[in-house]
C-alpha cells in the first residue's frame, strides 16, 4: 500500500483551538483512503459515524465545544492508527500526524499524553465506564454482573460496523503485538485498570486495597475486557457479522462472567456482609445459580468438543478406509498384471518348446 504524502502545508492551531470540522474531516478522509485503500477508508468514516451516534446518546448534555474537541481527538487517532498500521509504529512521528490533521504537535499531546496512547484511544472512556459500572451497581449485584452490563453496551456497536472494519481489526492487533513499546503500553494499561478496579472494590467492601480479596477480584473482572476483544476477533475471522457477531461475543462474555461469579461469590458475601442477612442469602443464591449455569455450560462445551473430535475421528477413519481401499485396489491391479505377465511368459515358453519338439520329429 502506498504511503501518504505529508499533504499541503496547513496552518497550525494553538492548543485550545479546533480545526474547521468539514475541512478536517475531508483531510482525514483523504488520508485514510490513500493509506488504507478506498474500501477500508470509507469503512473508517462510516464506523466513526456509528460511534458518533452512540457517543451522543451516552453524552446527551455534551456542549458544542466539548463535541469539537472530541471529534478532533478522534481525527488524530484515526490518522495515527492508519499510519501506524501501514507504515509501522516506529516509522511515524507525532509531528507528521499533527500536520496531516491540521493541529499543532502540542494539541496532539494535550489529547494524548504519549505516542503509545494514540493507539489505545478509547482506553480512557473504557476506564470511566468501568468505574461507573462498579460504583453504580445495585445492592447485592456482583461486580462481574455490573461490568458485564457495560461491556454489552460495546457489543451493541458490532451490529452496525462495516465489513472492512472487521477485516482491519486483526491487522491492528498484529501491529500492537509486533511492537515492543505498544505491548508494554498495553500491559501498563491493564495494570492501571486493575489498580482502579481494586480501589473501587475495596472501598465498596470496606477493605484495604492491599488485601488479597479485592486484588484478585479486580484482576479477574478486568480480564473480561480481554475476553470481549479476543472473542470479537475470533468470531469476526470466522465470518460472523452483524447481530450474529454481537450475539456470539455477548455469549462468550456471559460464559466468562458466570465462571467468575462462581469463583467470586465469597467476595460478594464479604462485600455486602454488613448490609443484612437477606442480602447475604440473595448473593449466595445468585452465586449458586451461577455455579449451576457454569456447570451446564461447561458440560455443553465439553459435549460439543467431544462431538467435534468424534466427527474428526470419523473423518480420519473414513479417509483411512478409502486409502486402504485404494492401496488394496492398486495391489490387486499390480498382482493381476504380474500374473498376466507370468502367464504370458509361460505360454511363450510352452509354444517355443512345442515348436522345438515338432521340428525334431520332422527331422
Amino acid at each position: 500500500m502506498a504511503h501518504a504524502p505529508a499533504g499541503r502545508p496547513v496552518e497550525l492551531l494553538d492548543a485550545d483551538a479546533v480545526p474547521v470540522e468539514s475541512d478536517g474531516e475531508d483531510r482525514v478522509h483523504r488520508l485514510l483512503v490513500r493509506e488504507l485503500g478506498e474500501e477500508v477508508g470509507e469503512a473508517f468514516m462510516r464506523a466513526r459515524a456509528v460511534q458518533e451516534r452512540w457517543a451522543r446518546q451516552r453524552h446527551p448534555q455534551e456542549g458544542l465545544r466539548e463535541r469539537k474537541k472530541r471529534l478532533t481527538r478522534q481525527q488524530i487517532s484515526d490518522v495515527a492508527t492508519a499510519l501506524f498500521v501501514v507504515r509501522g509504529f516506529d516509522h511515524v512521528t507525532v509531528s507528521e500526524i499533527a500536520a496531516i490533521v491540521g493541529v499543532s504537535e502540542k494539541t496532539v499531546f494535550n489529547h494524548f499524553p504519549t505516542k503509545e496512547s494514540l493507539v489505545f484511544d478509547r482506553a480512557e472512556e473504557g476506564l470511566e465506564r468501568m468505574v461507573a459500572a462498579l460504583q453504580e451497581r445495585e445492592p447485592g449485584e456482583s461486580p462481574t454482573r455490573a461490568l458485564l452490563r457495560a461491556l454489552n453496551e460495546d457489543t451493541d456497536e458490532l451490529e452496525e460496523l462495516p465489513e472492512a472494519i472487521h477485516r482491519f481489526t486483526p491487522l491492528f492487533m498484529e501491529m500492537v503485538e509486533s511492537t515492543p513499546s505498544l505491548r508494554a503500553a498495553r500491559l501498563d494499561l491493564q495494570r492501571h485498570l486493575v489498580e482502579v478496579a481494586t480501589e473501587e472494590l475495596a472501598a465498596r467492601a470496606e477493605l484495604d486495597p492491599r488485601d488479597p480479596e479485592p486484588m484478585i477480584a479486580a484482576r479477574a473482572i478486568v480480564a473480561l475486557h480481554e475476553v470481549a476483544f479476543s472473542s470479537r476477533i475470533r468470531h469476526g475471522e470466522a465470518g460472523l457479522r452483524g447481530s450474529e457477531l454481537r450475539t456470539a461475543v455477548s455469549a462468550d462474555i456471559e460464559r466468562a462472567a458466570r465462571l467468575l461469579d462462581t469463583g467470586l461469590w465469597s467476595f460478594t458475601l464479604l462485600a455486602y456482609g454488613a448490609r443484612g442477612r437477606q442480602q447475604q442469602r440473595d448473593a449466595a443464591k445468585a452465586a449458586e445459580d451461577a455455579r449451576g449455569q457454569v456447570i451446564d455450560t461447561l458440560k455443553q462445551a465439553r459435549a460439543a468438543w467431544r462431538e467435534i473430535r468424534r466427527h474428526e475421528h470419523q473423518e480420519v477413519k473414513r479417509a483411512l478406509k478409502e486409502s486402504l481401499r485404494d492401496v488394496q485396489a492398486s495391489a490387486e491391479r499390480a498382482a493381476y498384471e504380474a500374473f498376466r505377465q507370468a502367464l504370458s511368459e509361460r505360454q511363450s515358453k510352452v509354444r517355443a518348446r512345442r515348436q522345438a519338439e515338432r521340428g525334431q520329429r520332422r527331422s
